[in-house]
């Protein structure tokens, strides 16, 4: 009871001040709701940026699927990383100088056509979606498991909250509030990495200490008969190794929710420093992470591998009424058998199911930190998933209300009125999110990666070609989004088990994790292959995207009446 209290005040609290932020920072204009008016600056930002860039998947998934596939997991860290600096000195610079709102105004202007525009908000739509389903199932873990309620209440709450800030505040709501998010969820990483380092090595910085215990975890993981926990290529194939870390890269470069971060800023230099600080605030959360995910997997193995069910620690009976450890006994022995394979495979000795969803999260248990500790970590937990989840619906809102409704459907809407459409498109949104939140295909890691392989696949292509390629024609840029967000779904949606097809990978053994990768060849192929068989851009765009890159050509373009708004 002690514990639940704990964790209900330290909810109650954060979630007041986000409240208290909202009202605070209650907008009455578009350019407030979409891009918080520019006035961000770049410390602000860039820590805006890390708490909208380190979702659920980053704090509660990552750490575990690093725990349970050793080596291999280091992909995630690397793809995120990677993407991330791949973004911020590619192409946000860039974008922020063509100075439109959003990503596909981007593709509509650059292209010069309004179902470029359309097709990208589709495709932003679609992605931010799937985002959307792995930072609801996050919350919905945290309710369940803590405040002892099912997990579609937990959502229920959760996405209460985000449509409160999110739609009062637009962009400069969430702004603010993804600023208080980074500081909660920052916090809550790296108590418990402090100090389950420094009982198991004296050591009070988890960097150092994680060498230490990795050694000691790949001695008990080989005598468990599994792979030495720090060797390559032990659970996933070389190949998809290198896609799944090239699709979350890529991915990274073309998440909509990402990009639109960097319109907040008032100049392109600002948007530069965005970038950095960004950055720093999430290598931070991510080098700690490794030895987050290896303290947990250690305590976990030590405290339950071959020990009497009957004595099964506090900690495990809690998440077991979860459904998120489960135990069967084959041997009809008593003793918690744990070894390679999976627990339903007859032939295999193990004889424990564990998500890794839940490694961060009972990490403290695990380990016997105090409550308060506990109390922080799902504090933190929740804003991750919830600073995620109000930016996409933000991508969400905006690709309807500005780049659907006003760019097409009534082109003379006032700005009340775009405003209006955007709030009542952010709480349909709230509402089909919630219902992914409670039904969702897979790990909230794995359901995220999904959405960096369509954004690979879709609108990378179309962004990178846009800016480095003036001969990229509009015809050029609608078949390749629409062709590799096509392909990336159907192979997502028959191979992933999660979606009730389960089909096995019919593409060189390829995970749908990393099928993005794939399709961004194929987006890049076809719209580099279509543009040169359609008639070239006109002379206008192909100064203007000389233009964003050249300094020196920009008294031509704005002489050609800058950027157009399609």
């Amino acid at each position: 009871m002690e514990i639940r209290l704990d964790i209900a005040l330290a909810i109650g609290l954060t979630f007041a001040l986000y409240i208290g932020i909202a009202i605070w920072s209650r907008v009455s204009s578009t350019r407030g709701f979409y891009v918080a008016g520019r006035g961000v600056s770049p410390l602000l930002n860039g820590m805006a940026t890390a708490a909208d860039w380190m979702s659920a998947a980053s704090f509660i998934s990552m750490a575990g699927l690093i725990a349970f596939l050793g080596f291999d997991g280091a992909i995630y860290l690397l793809g995120w990383t990677g993407g991330y600096v791949l973004l911020a000195v590619l192409l946000a610079p860039f974008l922020r100088k063509f100075g439109l709102f959003t990503v596909p105004a981007f593709i509509g202007a650059r292209y010069y056509s309004g179902t470029a525009r359309v097709v990208a908000a589709l495709c932003a739509i679609v992605i931010s979606f799937t985002y959307v389903a792995g930072q609801m199932r996050g919350a919905g873990i945290v309710f369940s498991r803590f405040l002892e309620v099912p997990v579609g209440t937990g959502v229920v709450v959760g996405m209460a909250v985000v449509a409160f800030y999110a739609i009062l505040g637009g962009m400069k709501g969430i702004t603010y509030t993804q600023v208080a998010q980074y500081l909660v969820l920052i916090t809550a990483f790296l108590i418990p990495a402090v100090g389950i380092g420094m009982t198991l090595t004296g050591i009070p910085v988890p960097q150092v200490a994680f060498p230490e215990v990795a050694s000691r975890l790949d001695g008990v993981m080989t005598d468990l008969g599994f792979g030495a926990y720090t060797s390559p290529f032990t659970n996933l194939s070389r190949l998809n190794v290198f896609l799944i870390a090239m699709a979350l890269m890529c991915g990274t470069a073309g998440l909509p929710h990402v990009i639109i971060r960097f319109y907040t800023t008032r100049t392109v230099a600002g948007a530069r420093w965005t970038g950095v600080f960004a950055l720093l605030f999430i290598g931070l959360l991510y080098t700690t992470a490794p030895a987050v995910a290896t303290f947990a997997r250690f305590n976990l193995v030590d405290t339950v591998a071959g020990q009497p069910y009957a004595e099964r620690p506090d900690w495990f009976r809690s998440w077991e009424e979860t459904g998120l450890i489960q135990f069967s006994d084959k041997n009809n022995d008593g003793i918690m058998d744990y070894a390679p394979g999976a627990m339903t495979d007859p032939e295999s000795a193990n004889e424990l199911r564990i998500d890794p969803d839940i490694m961060v999260l009972a990490n403290p248990e695990i380990a016997g930190l105090p409550n308060w500790v506990m109390a922080i970590v799902v504090a933190g937990g929740l804003a991750a998933a919830l600073s995620t989840a109000s930016g996409l619906l933000l991508v969400i809102a905006a690709s309807f209300s500005h780049d659907i409704y006003k760019a097409f459907l009534r082109k003379d809407a006032t700005e009340r009125e775009e405003l209006l459409v955007a709030r009542g498109a952010m709480l349909l949104a709230v509402m089909v999110a919630g219902l992914l939140g409670i039904y969702p295909p897979a790990f909230v890691a794995e359901v995220v990666a999904f959405a960096f392989g369509l954004a690979a696949a879709s609108f990378f292509p179309a962004i990178v070609l846009g800016i480095f390629d003036p001969r990229a024609t509009k015809e050029g840029a609608i078949w390749g989004m629409a062709t590799g967000l096509l392909f990336t779904g159907t192979y997502i949606v028959t191979v992933a088990p999660g979606f009730g097809i389960g089909l096995d990978p019919w593409l060189f053994g390829i995970s749908p994790q990393g099928i993005g990768a794939i399709g961004m060849l194929v987006g890049f192929a076809v719209t580099w292959g279509v543009s040169r068989v359609t008639p070239p851009p006109p002379e206008g765009i192909q100064e203007m995207v000389e233009g964003i890159r050249y300094p020196r050509v920009f008294p031509a373009v704005r002489k050609a009446g800058g950027p157009p708004e399609v």
